[in-house]
């Protein structure tokens, strides 16, 4: 109920900004790690794209298959090596890094990427922005949703950004916790560097304007894999 914002319309507005930069075709090979329920998948599978999509999750994988027939799911777990030199663009979108306390983790997940990779491949990746996460964190909010109130409290614990968030539905009341890394540029070079990926550009959220920490609230990296 929290995020059903979330939806295909909102990943169009990344979705179809990377197809532009990255000049991805119809019938190339796209892997879309730790794709969720698929909407950013949707998007490519419309653009006439080849679309794989790998997650953790069982229940979002099933959801992805009811609502991208044309497109293959498996439950996966990303930090694995899925494919060698199989498709034309890998995507690591939303910020699906940093959840593990092992940031090493993160490095595997970005070594699967560039080992699926065709020579030449591009991969994007997609990662919440620190300084301007941290600038503009929310400490304490209420939403109403249907019938159930969210409480959502914020903070930063050391390089995380944790959300506690309390829920009061049909006279009950449950609480759950999110803990994210917070990224710094420097952090994600050096792992487009150690995967032996070549970093070509560092964009914000719109892919239009170059990265700027004050400013944007996401950064997205476009690197290759060497030909």
């Amino acid at each position: 109920m929290l995020y059903s914002h979330r939806d295909e319309e909102d990943a169009a507005k990344l979705v179809w900004p990377v197809i532009a930069k990255g000049g991805l075709k119809p019938g190339q090979l796209v892997l879309d790690m730790a794709c969720g329920r698929g909407r950013h998948a949707a998007i490519f599978a419309q653009a006439g794209m080849d679309v794989t999509g790998i997650d953790l999750s069982p229940q979002s994988i099933e959801e992805a298959r009811e609502k991208v027939p044309g497109a293959h799911f498996e439950v996966f777990d990303i930090r694995s090596p899925y494919a060698d030199n199989r498709f034309d663009a890998v995507v690591c979108l939303f910020n699906s890094l940093g959840y593990s306390p092992d940031r090493a983790d993160d490095q595997r997940a970005v070594n699967a990427a560039a080992a699926a990779l065709k020579p030449g491949g591009l991969f994007v990746l997609d990662l919440l922005n620190a300084d301007h996460a941290v600038q503009h964190i929310v400490p304490c909010e209420t939403q109403d949703i249907g019938d159930a109130r969210f409480h959502l409290l914020r903070g930063v614990e050391g390089t995380n950004i944790v959300k506690r968030i309390l829920v009061e539905h049909h006279g009950r009341t449950e609480t759950y916790v999110e803990r994210v890394h917070a990224w710094a540029l420097p952090e994600v070079e050096d792992l487009i560097r150690l995967s032996g990926l070549v970093m070509e550009d560092v964009t914000d959220e719109t892919c239009l304007q170059s990265f700027a920490p004050d400013r944007s609230g996401r950064i997205v990296a476009w690197a290759r894999k060497k030909p």
